[in-house]
């Protein structure tokens, strides 16, 4: 049954605290900066965007870098942004759609942090980056080519992130909840030394 739009949504209760940084990977499109934030302030923690950062650190834009510098300066700078951030008080980050892709950028999350890859389906994706007024990672009468070899090419690295969190065309905020719970289960069982709770 499809529910009305008088149907409130109540959101999962936070009641631990997360032993790590928690990284968000994921294609462009599958809401990493979106959730991210409102994770972010479910848990109380502050929230970052490494291309943000990555732009903050080379005072220009991320086309530029890697444009004028070369993609291989653009990965590596990245990757310095990235390990200078994991070194931070807890937070929640949203990484660029390749980040994680990038070996050393990935062994340095998986080594420092809880990466969490929001998954979609390729149509999902698909119908979001269209949306999107900046779509200049994929090229012009291309894009959906682009983004089919993305899917094929990443998909079996974002897969080796901690927890996988399949996304939809749902609420933002039932989206967070799955991933609280998934990122709650998860310590609890891989950390539960450190599973400490707080007061709710």
């Amino acid at each position: 049954m499809t529910q009305g739009n008088s149907t409130q949504h109540k959101p999962v209760t936070v009641s631990f605290m997360p032993p790590k940084t928690i990284v968000l990977v994921g294609l462009m499109g599958c809401g990493k900066t979106s959730i991210g934030k409102r994770l972010a302030k479910r848990l109380e923690l502050d929230f970052h965007d490494s291309d943000i950062a990555v732009e903050e650190a080379a005072g220009c834009p991320l086309n530029d870098i890697a444009k004028f510098f070369g993609d291989d300066a653009f990965k590596s700078g990245e990757c310095r942004v990235i390990s200078r951030l994991l070194t931070e008080p807890h937070h929640v980050l949203a990484t660029g759609g390749t980040s994680f892709v990038h070996k050393e950028t990935r062994e340095v999350i998986k080594e420092g942090a809880l990466s969490v890859w929001l998954k979609a389906d390729f149509e999902t994706l698909y119908a979001r980056v269209k949306r999107r007024a900046d779509r200049s990672q994929l090229p012009k009468d291309q894009e959906r080519a682009t983004l089919e070899k993305m899917v094929e090419e990443h998909y079996p690295l974002y897969a080796e992130a901690n927890i996988h969190v399949d996304t939809f065309d749902e609420p933002t905020n039932c989206t967070v909840d799955r991933v609280l719970t998934q990122i709650s289960d998860y310590v609890q069982k891989h950390f539960p030394e450190q599973y400490v709770l707080k007061s709710v």
